[in-house]
């Protein structure tokens, strides 16, 4: 087992004070947006050794991939850590956002290098040939956009605000009256297409349109019965005044995630999130394609080819007991799944819920780490990663803790 040190990457809509309160250190004094936790080779954790030497977590798993992964995880993902994890900490929205599949990545991925695309260019969208299911559990209250609503409550929505308008004696934009015309159609993925494609090619049409929606509710226009939407709306205008994606926000679900509430989010989702503290799971790519909320690059034919245009429930994902004691999210997607561990002092041991590779991070209290080869004892904010050659192994809590542990365990989800 290894203990490991991570990279923050310090994104602007980061919060200032989570992640540090969380993992028990003192606050770096600007923005603290995610601590990437595993070997994608952008920011690779690095792994501590006994005697006090380190290396890349990605260069150590290259040097023996059978040992460290395990020959199944090897089999199926290929010779290199199939998850990533992160601490995620939103204070401001993220970027709307949609991930492609895996032929997508692959065929995007070679695409561009072919093209002779930097791997580091600002105008690049695939930045490695993987896919990027994810998952995020809620320590903190945690607000999304996930995923459109129906086309019927959209248009419930935008027909709203073309009232309000006009009993403020403003004319309707265009782009309103389009996007409800568009809203109408029989074919639901169709008219979802056309709203979307209409808001995120619009221009300063759309720009126009949402100054004029915004300063008609800010002056006190009724909000109700679509108050969530509409406020929601008002906050991530504030962020990104007059950008495409503050009405495309009105036709997506507005999530609201209490502290241990999980969702997973397949290829094809549109989402951002928009503020809380959370363990985000995905498997090991940063392949975006953004469509709004950004000032970073936004190729709409590639995110059109990529977006599921269809209305879907919230993909919740439900914590399962085993026999032993553990408390599993199990997402649908053979790279990850997260285990919760919480032991209050003098607890019995929880067994690991290990296939394959797995890394752990301490968010409280002290616990150890106990496998037939060795021990790793790791306090609030620490890290590690188990080799699938140090399974089976046990987390015990701390000899001489006096507070309730809570750990979070990450490893594939080929043991489902």
């Amino acid at each position: 087992m290894y203990q490991i040190e991570n990279v923050l990457r310090p994104y602007a809509w980061g919060s200032t004070t989570a992640i540090a309160g969380l993992l028990g250190r003192p606050a770096s004094g600007g923005p603290e947006a995610e601590l990437w936790i595993g070997a994608h080779p952008d920011s690779p954790s690095t792994a501590v050794r006994p005697d006090g030497t380190s290396q890349a977590l990605d260069a150590l798993i290259s040097s023996d991939p059978v040992h460290f992964l395990g020959a199944a995880s090897v089999s199926e993902f290929g010779p290199r850590l199939p998850f990533l994890t992160k601490v995620l900490a939103a204070e401001q929205p993220l970027s709307l956002q949609v991930h492609p599949s895996l032929e997508q990545a692959r065929e995007g991925f070679a695409r561009e290098n072919e093209a002779g695309i930097p791997a580091d260019s600002a105008e690049r969208n695939y930045r490695d040939d993987n896919h990027k299911p994810e998952m995020i559990f809620a320590l903190t209250p945690f607000r999304a956009l996930c995923g459109f609503r129906s086309a019927s409550a959209a248009k419930d929505i935008f027909e709203h605000l073309a009232s309000i308008l006009d009993s403020a004696a403003v004319d309707v934009p265009a782009v309103v009256g389009g996007v409800i015309a568009d809203l109408s159609g029989d074919d639901e993925p169709a008219a979802l297409k056309a709203a979307f494609s209409r808001l995120i090619a619009g221009g300063t049409d759309v720009s126009d349109a949402i100054n004029e929606v915004i300063a008609v509710l800010s002056a006190g226009a009724p909000t109700e019965p679509h108050e969530d939407a509409l406020t929601a709306m008002l906050g991530i205008n504030e962020s990104f005044p007059g950008d495409p994606g503050v009405l495309i926000s009105l036709l997506l679900n507005h999530l609201s995630l209490q502290p241990g509430e999980a969702v997973y989010l397949p290829a094809g989702n549109v989402h951002a999130y928009i503020h809380g503290l959370g363990i985000e799971v995905m498997a090991s790519s940063d392949n975006v394609l953004r469509g709004g909320l950004t000032p970073k690059h936004v190729d709409i034919p590639e995110l059109l080819k990529t977006v599921r245009f269809e209305s879907l429930g919230v993909p919740r994902v439900e914590a399962s007991g085993t026999e032993f004691g553990q408390e599993l999210y199990r997402p649908p997607f053979r790279e990850f799944q997260l285990q919760r561990i919480e032991l209050s002092p003098g607890a019995e041991p929880v067994p690991l819920a290990q296939s394959g590779p797995a890394v752990v991070v301490v968010v409280a209290g002290s616990v150890v780490l106990d496998s037939p080869k060795s021990d790793l004892p790791l306090g609030q904010g620490g890290t590690a990663f188990i080799p699938e050659a140090e399974n089976p192994v046990m987390v015990h809590p701390a000899q001489g803790t006096t507070e309730t542990s809570i750990a979070f365990a990450v490893t594939t989800g080929l043991g489902n």
